[in-house]
């Protein structure tokens, strides 16, 4: 196995996770589109799983500028920032399993360095440590620990949310918890949009109490019955969403599709509708 520094970056169990400025840019008559379209690599698992250089190119040919990794496949750090300049795409973010940042820190911000991840983001926590409030209190100090480590080499420390997160426990929703006991400045937030709508949320209202703490989302879609779809071709609302990205400081959009039957077709049809979208 291929590793970075003695942090073994390749075969993880990933199926248990799942210059700044807003990423839109202005159009004629005033509406916005998004100015690059991301993709969360996790959603393309089974081809890196085969081919890494290939599924990449196939991702840069389809338009997609940003990635955001989730496992490294067995190759070192430098072998895949020279496939990503290669391909002219960019790898603002990566997810990690928190033993990572326990673990392994120093080498997994050298391989952040090297990439040229801006966001190292916790995706999971496992259900036996997240079933009382305070549990979640303990996330929370965690965050903060991990967040400052980050922050001194000029890393950003996140978290994903699933809907596990939105399951109120007493009077208390833990989301919130988590919201409340991290520094904003050392804990930023990935939004999916799917799981938060998922969970019977709104994530219009955390933008708006929270300005300045999605820098990040995962763009999935839902059906009326919550069964995951391509991008486009379920209920929610990204029109609405997109249009009060800007003024809460949302800066990266990662397409996501958590079990695809044809991953290259959902990339490809996610794709083609955010490419004409408008909001």
């Amino acid at each position: 196995m291929r590793t970075a520094g003695g942090l073994a970056l390749g075969s993880l169990a990933w199926a248990s996770l799942g210059c700044d400025r807003p990423e839109a840019s202005s159009t004629a008559g005033g509406s916005r589109r998004l100015e690059r379209i991301g993709l969360q690599l996790y959603t393309v698992r089974t081809l890196m799983e085969q081919d890494v250089p290939r599924t990449l190119e196939q991702v840069a040919q389809l338009g997609y500028r940003e990635v955001e990794f989730a496992g490294y496949y067995n190759y070192t750090p430098q072998e895949l920032r020279q496939m990503l300049d290669q391909l002219e795409l960019s790898a603002p973010a990566t997810h990690v399993p928190f033993q990572m940042l326990e673990e392994n820190l120093s080498a997994l911000l050298e391989a952040a360095h090297t990439l040229g991840h801006r966001y190292v983001i916790v995706p999971w926590l496992p259900p036996e440590q997240r079933q009382t409030i305070d549990d979640y209190r303990r996330w929370a100090e965690r965050f903060n620990r991990w967040g400052e480590a980050c922050k001194a080499a000029n890393v950003q420390f996140a978290y994903h949310n699933h809907d596990f997160e939105f399951a109120r426990i007493g009077d208390q929703v833990p989301y919130d918890v988590l919201l409340a006991e991290t520094d904003p400045e050392l804990v930023k937030m990935e939004l999916d949009l799917y799981w938060i709508t998922y969970a019977g949320f709104d994530p219009l209202v955390y933008f708006q109490q929270h300005p300045g703490r999605f820098p990040l989302c995962h763009v999935k879609d839902m059906t009326a019955d919550r069964q995951m779809v391509d991008v486009g071709q379920g209920t929610i609302d990204f029109v609405k969403i997109f249009a009060q990205a800007a003024g809460v400081q949302l800066q990266h959009y990662f397409v996501e599709h958590d079990q695809p039957a044809d991953p290259l077709a959902s990339i490809r049809r996610s794709y083609e509708y955010l490419s004409q979208l408008t909001f």
